[in-house]
């Protein structure tokens, strides 16, 4: 049964896995979510081949990463995030970002992205502009696990790949972390 419950989950991702020329999956793991770049973003990026950087941004489940993942390259400047870490300034220019600036509650920013407690306390955030010609690896995440109470689902927000973000990131702005109280509405 066990056996034939593998090919089945084998058949399935296949099925859904696309052009492997632009987007490669993970094997043998379901991703959500979507690689190609918003229409907004579109035309200031351009689709590449470069199996060796998305071999590089792409994790097996529960090791965090990406689940799924296409290159392309910048070819304007586009503004990207980063929370990061105070605690080890080499961090702020680690290898994570959003396109999307980081709002609400910080425990579902760190399932969405999954970033695990230990990785980050996501105090600082850097807003950055990246430069034109710069190679990322934009796709979804993949599960990650942090302890045996917390572990991540895969995840369909898209994330940011870049290799070598203190060259690539210029124009950056630091921004603090507060403590912010709100009340729990759900009670």
């Amino acid at each position: 049964m066990k056996r034939i419950l593998n090919v089945a989950l084998l058949v399935i991702v296949s099925g859904c896995a696309s052009d492997p020329v632009t987007t490669t999956q993970v094997p043998e793991q379901l991703c959500v979510g979507s690689t190609v770049i918003s229409a907004e973003l579109s035309d200031k990026f351009e689709l590449v081949r470069d199996p060796a950087l998305l071999s590089q941004a792409l994790g097996e489940a529960l090791a965090g990463k990406l689940c799924q993942g296409a290159v392309y390259q910048s070819t304007q400047e586009v503004t990207i995030y980063r929370a990061w870490n105070s605690t080890n300034p080499h961090s702020q220019f680690g290898q994570w970002w959003s396109f999307t600036r980081p709002a609400g509650q910080v425990s579902e920013y760190r399932k969405d992205y999954e970033i695990c407690y230990q990785w980050s306390p996501l105090d600082k955030l850097a807003e950055c502009t990246l430069k034109p010609g710069t190679k990322v690896v934009v796709g979804n995440g993949q599960s990650a696990w942090c302890s045996e109470y917390l572990s991540y689902p895969v995840s369909d927000k898209q994330q940011v790949y870049i290799t070598d973000a203190s060259d690539s990131a210029m124009k950056c702005q630091s921004y603090d972390g507060v403590i912010s109280w709100e009340h729990d509405v759900a009670q």
